[in-house]
C-alpha cells in the first residue's frame, strides 16, 4: 500500500571505540556521529574506514574550523558543527574549509534551542541555508513549544524546511503566510 518505507536511523552515542561502530550497524543504524574534539584526528581516520567496512555514514561532529579542516583532511564527507551558537559562528567554522578537487563534504548546523518561547531555530535554519549549509540538526529545539497546537514540532520542521529566507524572503513570507513560505527545500535531520 501506501504505507512508507523505514526511516534510516543514525546512532549519534558518543563513539570512542570501534565496538560501538559494530554495535549501531548490527542494531541497523545507517551512520554514526563522532566528535572529532574527543577522539581526535587519527582516531576518526580509523572510526572513517571501521564504518565505511560496515557500509556505515559517519558523521564527524566539529566545533573550530581547526577541527573541520582535520575532519574534512581525514576524510570525511558529512561534518555537522555542533556546540556554536549562532548561524554566523557556525559559518566561521566552515568557511574556509580547503576541500580536495573532486571531493563533496555536506556541511550540517547543529540548531541549539534557544532560552525562549520565541522559534528563533526557524530562521536560523533559514540563515544557515543561506550560508550554504546543506542541512540542519535540530532536536530538543524542536519541543520547547509543547502541546503548543501551533508550534507543534511537524509545524516547527515545516517553518525550517519553508522556502522563505531571512535574507531573500519579505515579510509576509518570513511570516510563513506568502508565497514560497510552504516549498519544500530539503531534507532536516532529528
Amino acid at each position: 500500500g501506501d504505507v512508507p518505507g523505514p526511516l534510516p536511523v543514525i546512532s549519534s552515542d558518543l563513539i570512542v571505540d570501534e565496538i560501538q561502530i559494530a554495535q549501531a550497524a548490527d542494531a541497523g543504524a545507517k551512520a554514526v556521529t563522532v566528535t572529532y574534539g574527543v577522539v581526535g584526528e587519527e582516531k576518526v581516520k580509523q572510526f572513517i574506514k571501521d564504518a565505511a567496512s560496515l557500509g556505515l555514514e559517519v558523521i564527524v561532529n566539529v566545533g573550530t574550523a581547526e577541527e573541520a579542516q582535520g575532519a574534512v583532511n581525514t576524510g570525511a564527507s558529512i561534518i555537522s558543527v555542533t556546540g556554536v551558537d549562532g548561524a554566523d559562528g557556525k559559518f566561521a567554522v566552515i568557511e574556509s574549509l580547503s576541500i580536495p578537487e573532486g571531493r563533496n563534504v555536506c556541511t550540517i548546523a547543529n540548531i541549539l534551542a534557544k532560552d525562549n518561547k520565541a522559534l528563533e531555530e526557524v530562521e536560523e535554519a533559514w540563515m544557515c541555508r543561506d550560508l550554504g549549509f546543506n542541512c540542519v540538526w535540530v532536536s530538543d529545539a524542536l519541543y520547547k513549544a509543547g502541546n503548543d497546537p501551533v508550534e507543534h514540532p511537524g509545524a516547527i520542521i515545516n517553518s525550517m524546511k519553508a522556502k522563505s529566507s531571512v535574507k531573500y524572503a519579505s515579510p509576509k513570507a518570513r511570516s510563513g503566510k506568502g508565497e514560497g513560505a510552504r516549498e519544500y527545500l530539503g531534507d532536516i535531520l532529528m
